[in-house]
């Protein structure tokens, strides 16, 4: 499960309320699907999404047993549950005739987390698949992490960014300072029917040291830490079971730290980061750092590299 922040455990475990019209899913209108931010179960479908302007979000339907009912202590109102974990959601209402289903589920933004619905290939031509994934890991420098999941076959896209902080943007200045939250990250799209999340994973525990706290080598700081953005409960169990493997094995002396959590907001890194080692490959830091990284990965996964 998800480590919320103080103010998701006061509304997820303690049934507070925020702010209306505070929340970031009160206007959403994205295709996709709501998740309890607690354990990933999910809870409603973007069609079921409708403007109650009430300031929260309104559902006038659920994902059959997702959802439980309980009569709140004073007998006033229905409180809303996650039937999963049992997190807090909000309050449902019936009889206003806001819509044809004359039912309001008034939900807390800060209960859910929101999965896109994936949008279709660019390069239909070159893939089989028409279903394209994502997966956001942090590994230390952005830079590193991006040539790596670059070279795979069947990764179509790599994107360099920040995410898992809880500031509503990301830069990189303010990223470096350490006080914002997030990580550095990749955002990949890729083709499941070329390339696996569990492929993708040994890739990326192959990659890294998951053992030193926010660091890798030189580079210290949480926004180098190790994490796993997960974007569906299939992911989360993926991971930890990766994990715990790696660790039955002792393949490394000192315990994994990888981080694992919700996937929320992917904020995209300035463009000049963008394959930066493809395009800088003579800097320094480059040289010294991300090469001796890159080579050592093209040993390993020659037979999973782009021809």
């Amino acid at each position: 499960m998800k480590t919320l922040t103080e103010f998701e455990k006061f509304v997820i475990e303690q049934k507070g309320t925020e702010r209306p019209f505070s929340g970031e899913y009160v206007d959403h209108d994205a295709a996709g699907l709501y998740r309890c931010k607690k354990c990933l179960a999910p809870l409603y479908k973007s069609e079921h999404k409708f403007n109650a302007h009430c300031g929260w979000p309104a559902f006038d339907n659920e994902i059959p047993g997702a959802v439980d009912r309980t009569l709140d202590a004073d007998g006033q109102r229905v409180e809303i549950t996650c039937h999963q974990c049992g997190g807090h959601l909000g309050h449902v209402f019936e009889g206003e005739r806001l819509t044809p289903n004359n039912i309001r589920h008034c939900v807390n933004s800060v209960s859910m987390v929101f999965e896109a619905t994936p949008s279709e290939p660019n390069t239909a031509d070159e893939y089989e698949s028409t279903q394209l994934e994502q997966a956001t890991f942090g590994a230390g420098c952005f830079w590193c992490v991006e040539a790596i999941f670059a070279a795979l076959n069947g990764v179509v896209k790599v994107q360099s960014g920040y995410a898992g902080g809880e500031q509503k943007h990301a830069n990189y200045d303010a990223v470096c300072s350490g006080r914002t939250g997030h990580a550095e990250v990749v955002h990949i799209t890729f083709d499941p029917a070329v390339v696996t999340f569990d492929e993708l994973l040994e890739v990326l525990f192959k990659s890294h040291n998951p053992t030193t706290l926010n660091q890798q080598g030189n580079d210290k700081g949480p926004q180098y830490r190790s994490v796993v953005f997960a974007h569906t409960a299939e992911q989360v169990d993926k991971t930890n079971k990766m994990i715990s493997s790696l660790q039955e094995a002792k393949v490394w002396n000192d315990p994994i730290v990888t981080e694992v959590s919700a996937f929320e907001t992917f904020y995209p890194a300035e463009n000049y980061h963008n394959d930066y080692f493809a395009k800088h490959g003579e800097q320094p830091y480059c040289q010294m750092v991300v090469k001796p990284k890159f080579e050592k990965f093209k040993s390993l996964f020659a037979d999973k590299l782009k021809r």
